[in-house]
């Protein structure tokens, strides 16, 4: 449709596709038109003002923004002269009955009618940025730190808003070479090691970082020059999370402890990933988690035929239901509240609904929490896997990716031998089905639920203390986004009964986390707010591995991916001693539970005792009231059934 400012810019089109036509004669006849010719210009006229608005109309010419011309414009622009100019003379020649005619004339009317409309774009958008969009404002005197495309598409942004937020004064740059120069008329004053000379000097009183790629030492170092010099800071998101969009302001926020970490964006084989997602029907079970909601919104991004959102919980899965529709209404949503520990209603879902694709992502994850509930964890982590697991074995689905976790390898605790339990059944599971069972273990993820920092802030803002389990502990860190990307990744890689293993980076010392977020938080550590050691929680170590002795790791065809070394194992054994376990889940007997997790994980050593009877159970007491427990928990109660 053409709307009011758009009828004025066809209009304006029709003027020049007229002035384009007469000004290609007077070049053609040296600005004398032989009255010969009179005619032909008449009949041209007529015919170019009436087919080369048509086609600008039909091919959608009128659907950009001149305030947003760019070279992509352009192009467009020259496919729409090209083939109405096409049309056009196919219609003279076709009216002339194919007469000789100077055939200079149509070249010259193509390429002045291409140059007028792209310069009345280009002169629109600068008459735009000059005069209608003032590049000064009454906001704070800002530095930008990276000269380069962040940089760039950042002070573009600035100056697209008509009351921008930031008074940009100059930019920063690692590159020495780039001093002195000017990037869309704003200077390059110096390279960022010079930073705290540079705000001084300027007067700054905001700085953003804008490089994304930047690694965690180099943003601490930008940092602290920006502490020292008194002044706030603040960062773009990483590539990952500009992937999804285009810059805009909103998304200038505060340097988080993600930023620090310094992960390198993920490269991802979209077309093999695509391969077996877009188009398919895909299921995620506990999709209202923070792993599974995010493995949701990777999915949507490749365009699924439906979208199975598998949650026991009503209120997660009304959440991410919600988002899911607004930001990807062409995909078919579908949420559904099921336990995965239901056997009956998950083999009913996948009856009705024949998924394609499945990522198990339901699991118990806290470990403390399941040193209580053991008889749970077991339920939920190894029970419902099989269910999801045998339901798609029996629908012959065609990938199944399982989401593992660390805390399986050489478990001390209840919910990492639960997880290398489903591990083992589906590795033995693998064997006599057509399904592509892929498993996929990573470590701690930054931000999900039950994770340190949630904590660390909510600590941090009371006033402290913050308090860690041990100064020696260590972890493996990701990201949200870089995790189920790599999970995706991983499930179109796998060809069946694999364990793939994701590149964690380093390991970070928690107590490095707590102090940056103190940091962070504008606060000094030990100081302003007080780090106390809590001692260790129950089943709780102080590193995780990623690989148990034995298992051989090869690369794989993405660096971040490593594939463990198949392991043959005998699925009716496994299937044995899982109802054996069941049995005991169901009747509550924590010392039959341990002793079934330990033949069917034999590197599980829980680090404490059993005595009594069962049922058995652990349950929180008071310190002072068994002060033989120093952890503040009691090492096993008996409960005598009634």
């Amino acid at each position: 449709m053409l709307t009011k400012r758009r009828l004025i810019v066809f209009l304006c089109d029709t003027l020049l596709i007229s002035f384009a036509l007469c000004l290609a004669f007077l070049l053609r006849f040296d600005f004398e038109i032989p009255p010969q010719q009179l005619e032909l210009f008449w009949q041209c006229l007529l015919v170019v003002v009436i087919v080369k608005p048509l086609v600008f109309i039909v091919t959608g010419f009128y659907n950009s923004l001149w305030r947003y011309a760019s070279l992509q414009d352009a192009v467009e622009i020259l496919k729409g002269v090209t083939l109405s100019s096409i049309l056009a003379v196919s219609a003279v020649f076709f009216l002339r009955q194919f007469t000789p005619i100077p055939r200079s004339i149509f070249v010259l009317d193509w390429f002045l009618l291409f140059a007028l409309l792209a310069a009345s774009r280009l002169v629109w958008r600068i008459w735009r940025e000059t005069y209608v969009v003032s590049r000064s404002c009454e906001g704070p005197r800002t530095l930008i730190v990276g000269a380069g495309e962040a940089g760039s598409l950042l002070i573009k942004e600035i100056w697209r808003q008509p009351h921008a937020a930031y008074n940009v004064i100059g930019f920063a740059d690692d590159d020495p070479e780039k001093k002195g120069m000017k990037l869309h008329g704003i200077p390059v004053l110096g390279t960022s090691k010079q930073l705290k000379a540079l705000i001084i000097a300027n007067d700054i009183e905001d700085v953003i970082i804008a490089m994304p790629s930047a690694d965690g030492k180099t943003l601490r170092n930008i940092m602290d020059s920006c502490k020292n010099a008194n002044v706030t800071f603040k960062t773009l998101p990483s590539i990952g999370e500009l992937i999804d969009g285009t810059l805009t302001i909103s998304q200038i926020k505060n340097v988080e402890i993600e930023d620090l970490l310094g992960r390198e964006p993920v490269s991802l084989d979209r077309e093999l990933i695509g391969s077996y997602v877009t188009g398919k029907r895909v299921l995620v079970s506990g999709a209202g988690g923070s792993i599974g909601s995010e493995i949701c919104r990777q999915v949507a991004l490749f365009g699924p035929a439906k979208l199975i959102l598998l949650e026991q919980a009503e209120t997660p899965l009304y959440e991410i239901e919600k988002e899911l529709i607004a930001r990807f209404p062409e995909v078919r949503i579908m949420p559904l509240i099921a336990d995965v520990r239901d056997r009956d209603k998950i083999m009913l879902t996948f009856d009705e609904f024949a998924p394609e694709v499945v990522f198990h992502a339901a699991a118990y994850k806290h470990v403390p929490m399941m040193e209580y509930n053991p008889a749970q964890a077991v339920l939920n982590n190894v029970f419902g896997s099989r269910n999801i697991a045998d339901a798609a074995h029996q629908h012959k689905t065609r990938n199944l990716v399982m989401i593992s976790t660390d805390k399986a390898v050489n478990p001390t605790n209840v919910m990492g031998a639960t997880k290398r339990a489903a591990e083992i059944y589906i590795q033995a599971l693998s064997r006599v089905s057509s399904t592509k069972f892929t498993t996929v273990r990573f470590g701690n993820v930054l931000g999900s639920n039950g994770s340190v920092i949630p904590l660390f802030k909510e600590q941090i803002a009371k006033g402290g203390p913050v308090t860690v389990t041990d100064k020696r502990i260590i972890r493996y860190f990701m990201t949200i986004p870089e995790a189920t990307q790599l999970v995706l990744q991983a499930g179109s890689m796998g060809s069946g009964s694999e364990i793939l293993v994701l590149d964690m980076g380093d390991p970070v010392r928690i107590v490095d986390l707590a102090e940056e977020l103190i940091r962070l938080s504008g606060l000094t550590p030990y100081e302003d707010i007080d780090i106390i050691v809590t001692g260790l929680r129950p089943g709780e170590k102080l590193f995780e591995e990623l690989l148990i002795d034995g298992e051989g790791v090869l690369p794989t065809a993405h660096n971040k991916i490593k594939v463990l070394a198949p392991v043959n194992i005998d699925l009716q054994p496994v299937r044995d001693e899982l109802d054996r376990l069941y049995e005991a889940a169901r009747a509550d007997s924590v010392h039959e539970m341990i002793e079934s997790l330990k033949r069917l994980v034999p590197e599980f050593k829980p680090t404490y005792s059993f005595i009594g009877e069962a049922p058995l159970t652990f349950q929180r007491v008071r310190p002072d009231l068994f002060p033989s427990s120093t952890s503040g928990f009691a090492k096993v109660l008996p409960l005598r059934k009634t």
